[in-house]
């Protein structure tokens, strides 16, 4: 069996590190810990879980601390976590036992990262990340913020998930500050920093500026698919921000230009067309986004939502609207299977209730 180096970057985490450290203690042969600055209780409860805590400046540079943490573990295999992450204990079983059948040929280990849940505390937002690597250099991290290690080698994927639990704002800007910062210094960004520069840009509410950096990310050749895809349904909000929704549709076609059609492209063509009343063709794209299958080993940011409850209530309203009042309840009946709890799913429960009395 491989033994793994469980290796952390932190800085004033104390109210949630020991959360982290102990529901993910039992996969580690060994913890590493890199404090870049703490001012709280952070280091006592590193140091009691782990004699391997070390301290390094920030310099405004993840890939750096990362790196670092990396070079200080001795087993076979680093593993990653964020101070926020928490594995439950369904996902810490799935995960030893995948870990018992290791055979030292696996260089990357790709687990999916849920990083939204719903009101009932179901996925919402997932999408799979490199999280246990082979310790070699060439497994190494890039990029000062939204930092990555490009798979490589023997890549496989786990059915298994890290639960992202983030608790507070964190450093607000600080992303954008970092990007801006390596702007003006005249650093030349490739492709993912352009995409995730014109990210924090729209986070940020500047949105005719993220306009700007998301097509000249688009003007590129190589970029990774699955962040041109998500850069039109960016630009997409950016439009619909600026009052121009005519360009926000035609971003969203514009992915088409890049791959089959994502569930999370084809609700937003519907909601365009829901919006002009043209209530066929919005049925059309939304009938599209539960036809087009999940491609969670593929990469991207997946939105469970947009792979059933939302297509099936807008399909209600549409068929409503239509006049086709049996389709529309049977729509209805799967987004109240999917999301029974939902305002929206009781709003129309009551609706029909009150066209059979």
């Amino acid at each position: 069996m491989a033994e793994i180096s469980l290796c952390m970057i932190v800085k004033n985490e104390e109210k949630v590190l020991g959360r982290c450290l102990e529901s993910a203690k039992e996969l580690a042969d060994e913890i590493v810990i890199v404090d870049t600055g703490s001012e709280d209780r952070t280091r006592e409860i590193a140091e009691s879980y782990t004699s391997l805590v070390y301290e390094i400046p920030w310099r405004d540079n993840f890939s750096q601390a990362r790196n670092f943490s990396f070079s200080m573990a001795t087993k076979e295999y680093c593993m990653w976590l964020d101070a926020d992450d928490v594995i439950s204990e369904e996902n810490r079983r799935k995960l030893l036992e995948y870990k018992g059948k290791m055979d030292g040929t696996e260089d990357v280990v790709m687990i999916k990262y849920t990083a939204g849940f719903d009101e009932a505390g179901r996925p919402s937002f997932t999408y799979y990340r490199e999280r246990i690597l082979r310790n070699r250099e060439d497994l190494r991290w890039k990029g000062r913020v939204h930092e990555a290690v490009e798979p490589r080698g023997n890549v496989v994927y786990w059915d298994a998930a890290i639960f992202h639990r983030k608790e507070g704002s964190g450093e607000p800007g600080r992303n954008l500050r970092i990007y801006e910062k390596m702007r003006a210094a005249g650093e030349v960004f490739g492709p993912r920093e352009l995409f995730y520069y014109g990210r924090e840009l729209m986070y940020g509410g500047r949105t005719a500026e993220a306009v700007k950096v998301l097509e000249e990310f688009l003007e590129r050749e190589d970029g990774w698919t699955e962040n041109r895809i998500e850069a039109c349904e960016n630009l997409d909000f950016c439009f619909r921000s600026l009052g121009k929704r005519e360009e926000g549709l035609r971003a969203l076609l514009r992915s088409l230009e890049y791959g089959n059609p994502r569930a999370e492209i084809c609700c937003g063509i519907g909601q365009h067309f829901m919006e002009r009343e043209d209530w066929e063709t919005a049925a059309f794209w939304y009938e599209a986004a539960l036809g087009s299958g999940r491609r969670d080993t593929a990469g991207g940011f997946v939105r469970e939502d947009c792979h059933g409850y939302i297509p099936h209530m807008q399909l209600c309203v549409c068929c409503d609207r239509m006049g086709k009042q049996r389709e529309a309840y049977r729509h209805h009946l799967e987004a109240k299977r999917l999301r029974p709890e939902s305002d929206q799913v009781k709003y129309n429960e009551e609706y029909f209730r009150r066209l059979e009395a």
